[in-house]
């Protein structure tokens, strides 16, 4: 096996020696031969089976040739949006225009089309009409059934619908795009792949389903009525443990279906081992080097992917229908592997600077249950309570750490994914937090109570406020048990469905007590495929099918983010809107407990501003 990045080439292709390549990739993002972006995985995970696989990065959308580069594959076009959705990358909340891409070279916008996936598919159908085209990626992943598109507003077909391709490879993708290859290679038509796990596909009947399936309401019934698309996104919502799911249907035209099968199992530790022990080049491709190489890269060189999966549900989060419920594993031996071969890299200045995965602090599942029979269909591991079954345990990521530590050429290894507080408030040991305030942070430790209000907390997901002031007295505690003064930096969301003008005054009050101005602020993002998301569009919490407010107007989603950023100048006349709208006038003036003064203040380079 070569040593290199696959082909971008022709040139390439013959440095091989290779005539044709079996895949062609088409991505998004530019090319990183790294194992945190999932073209990497996909690709050198197909290489390691013995596939010839060439990549297109970045290609011209408005030009044809752009995806002939490399002629056509032999078994099929691989097609991919990137590690974000198009739409996401290219849009802020408020539907304006980004001005940087991380993943594209120099950090330049614009080097990808709006709804990328449907455009590539619709690109390479314009030259090669009959060539199986293959899509994944989280693009695909969260539109694989009809759901509503919060950039054009409105319901959208399955995106296997739009786009024309054949099958959809949705999740993680390792177990179901190497069983879709050795299928192409048995010569098995690409129409009549119709049973791995973790796909999705289209039918003209159902007659060839022997399983038992649940037929979902129609694009038609779910267009027409929104409390009958919450009821059909919280029926896919249940659906998506891959021991307990079963195969939903869902008709989008006469005589056509979009079929999800189940979802892939989940990766054993050695086949995450193996998946992470493919020769990443580590890097991106040379050529981007000249422009400025790719700023995510820089983000996550020097970071280890310690697990996958979240079973903290939280309702916003998308990692329920993409990576599912069920912790997933590296082993210590393969993670410590990875960081010895990080600190050979030129670049390395001995600085760790993440280990984790979607919450860092999760390196088991929830419970010994779910290792046979998968997560609970209708109840959460943490929400609203800790479930009796949590088995709450420290131990092997304190193990792990430790062990990272005693690289010698590791000066310190930092924890930046999110931890879990109400998983660690359930653990009654302090180690892992006071190993965590002595060696993993530098000052300040990020944490997402998100909001304050119980109200909003419940429709999040998120534990209590009581749990997170708990967890702010311990992490007290144990900051002056150890003589360091460290703070807590919290991540807060405005608007989220449950949150009225009220509770966002309440949290305005709760900012204005911590004595700072937290930096991170969210004003929520409807994205496909998130509980949050479907209460949104339809008003309605599909979990329990109890009507919510929701803001949904620009100028409202405007004053409830100015609220928690009350200080900044440019945001006072939006303050000071939203409290006299709401009878709160008492927060107006020069008391301890106020936050705006009556009238705005101009400083005086504003003064002279004004005056020329």
């Amino acid at each position: 096996m070569v040593k290199d990045f696959l082909p971008i080439s022709r040139e390439d292709m013959k440095k091989r020696g290779w005539q044709q390549c079996d895949f062609v990739y088409i991505c998004g993002d530019a090319y990183v031969d790294h194992s945190s972006f999932g073209m990497a995985i996909i690709t050198r995970l197909l290489e390691s089976r013995g596939y010839k696989v060439g990549i297109i990065a970045q290609p011209d959308w408005k030009k044809k040739e752009s995806i002939t580069i490399l002629g056509e594959p032999r078994l099929g076009f691989l097609v991919s949006a990137g590690n974000m959705d198009s739409m996401v990358n290219h849009y802020t909340v408020n539907k304006k225009h980004r001005k940087n891409d991380a993943y594209s070279p120099g950090g330049k916008m614009g080097m990808r089309p709006d709804y990328a996936t449907i455009v590539y598919c619709n690109l390479i159908r314009q030259t090669y009409k009959k060539t199986p085209i293959i899509i994944g990626g989280i693009e695909a992943s969260l539109r694989r059934m009809s759901h509503y598109d919060y950039w054009s507003d409105k319901m959208k077909h399955s995106i296997l619908i739009d786009s024309g391709a054949d099958i959809i490879s949705y999740g993680m993708g390792e177990h179901s795009i190497v069983e879709i290859a050795e299928a192409l290679e048995a010569g098995i038509d690409v129409k009549d792949i119709t049973y791995i796990r973790g796909t999705v596909y289209k039918a003209k009947s159902l007659d060839h389903i022997y399983d038992d399936y649940i037929e979902l309401p129609s694009y038609d019934e779910i267009a027409a009525d929104k409390k009958k698309y919450a009821e059909s996104f919280y029926t896919q919502y249940i659906n998506t443990d891959a021991f307990s799911a079963r195969i939903l249907v869902e008709k989008v035209k006469e005589k056509m279906y979009v079929v999800q099968n189940p979802p892939a199992m989940p990766l054993t530790q050695m086949e995450m081992d193996d998946v992470y022990s493919l020769p990443y080049m580590r890097d991106y491709h040379p050529v981007y080097k000249k422009m400025g190489g790719i700023p995510a890269l820089s983000e996550i060189k020097f970071s280890l992917t310690s697990n996958r999966g979240c079973f903290g549900g939280c309702s916003f989060c998308a990692l329920t229908f993409h990576q599912g419920r069920i912790i997933q594993t590296r082993s210590h031996e393969n993670i410590i592997e990875e960081a010895e071969l990080m600190t050979h890299d030129p670049d390395f200045k001995g600085y760790i600077h993440d280990v984790g995965g979607p919450t860092a602090n999760f390196r088991r599942t929830a419970c010994d249950k779910q290792l046979s029979k998968g997560a609970c269909v209708n109840k959460q591991c943490l929400f609203p309570k800790p479930c009796k079954n949590l088995v709450v345990e420290h131990k092997d990521y304190i193990s792990l750490l430790r062990k990272l530590r005693k690289i010698p050429s590791v000066k310190k290894v930092f924890i930046r994914s999110g931890i879990r507080f109400d998983y660690c408030m359930e653990d009654s040991d302090d180690t892992f937090l006071r190993e965590l305030c002595e060696n993993h942070i530098s000052g300040q430790l990020r944490v997402a109570p998100e909001h304050i209000s119980d109200k909003v907390l419940s429709r999040m997901g998120k534990p209590s406020r009581a749990v997170y002031d708990s967890f702010i007295k311990r992490y007290k505690r144990i900051n002056d048990k150890t003589g360091k003064e460290q703070f807590v930096v919290p991540y807060l969301m405005s608007s989220h469905p449950g949150s009225t003008m009220k509770e966002a005054i309440e949290l305005a009050e709760y900012v204005r007590d911590l004595g700072y101005m937290p930096e991170q602020v969210q004003d929520f993002y409807p994205t496909p495929s998130t509980l949050s998301t479907c209460m949104y569009y339809t008003g309605y919490d599909p979990r329990t099918m109890e009507k919510v407010y929701t803001p949904v107007s620009h100028h409202e989603k405007e004053m409830q983010r100015a609220l928690i950023q009350y200080k900044k100048p440019e945001n006072y006349d939006l303050v000071k809107e939203a409290l006299l709208a709401n009878n709160r006038n008492d927060l107006i003036g020069f008391g301890p407990k106020c936050l705006i003064p009556p009238r705005k203040i101009r400083s005086r380079s504003n003064e002279k501003s004004r005056k020329r």
